[in-house]
């Protein structure tokens, strides 16, 4: 068995040190973020899963609608290290803000009605697999990424500034780029706390 996939998943990781110098072209990123969605698997093949790819100043927009949401929520004395931290997010290339169409969701369930408590839970398991392929096909082109959760504290301003749809439930960002500095060693768990194994 290759071991090439354990690699790329070991490869795979938070990166905060992000720059704008992607090393391939945009068109090659916005291709991979796509294939990536495309393959992720996906409850009855629901293919829920959307996504808003954002560039240049359209990806720093993005961060500024943030920030200007946390000023409203975030105290004063405390909003200056937290404008920092979005300064980092925003020194990216780019982000992918990934979402559910709850259309897709609804539908399963009134065709389906015997799985219809599952269909939501089933949504989130696409979002994160989707998340996790593109992370993964970022990492293979040698770009870093972190995954950030500012909705749904964004989401309405979201919608307004792209145009998206309503049925689109925004469930992440993952800003990515050139990777300026790696990320520190990750220490795991105990295995024996973690696993069972029976045979």
């Amino acid at each position: 068995m290759s071991d090439n996939f354990i690699s790329l998943a070991t490869q795979r990781r938070t990166i905060y040190a992000l720059g704008k110098d992607l090393p391939v072209s945009e068109d090659e990123v916005i291709a991979t973020i796509q294939e990536a969605i495309r393959q992720a698997p996906s409850a009855f093949n629901s293919q829920s899963s959307r996504a808003l790819i954002l560039l240049g100043n359209e990806h720093n927009k993005f961060w500024e609608i943030v920030r200007e949401q946390l000023r409203k929520i975030v105290p004063a004395e405390s909003f200056q290290a937290t404008s920092d931290k979005l300064d980092g997010f925003a020194a990216a290339a780019g982000s992918v803000l990934f979402f559910e169409d709850q259309d897709v969701v609804t539908r399963l369930q009134e065709q389906f009605a015997a799985y219809a408590d599952n269909f939501p839970i089933w949504s989130e398991h696409s979002t994160g697999i989707a998340q996790y392929a593109v992370w993964l096909a970022l990492a293979e082109k040698g770009i870093g990424a972190n995954l950030q959760h500012y909705n749904p504290l964004v989401d309405a301003d979201v919608q307004q500034a792209w145009n998206i749809p309503a049925s689109w439930k925004l469930r992440g960002q993952m800003n990515f780029g050139a990777i300026l500095a790696p990320a520190g060693d990750k220490a795991f768990m105990d295995d024996d706390k973690r696993f069972v194994v029976a045979r």
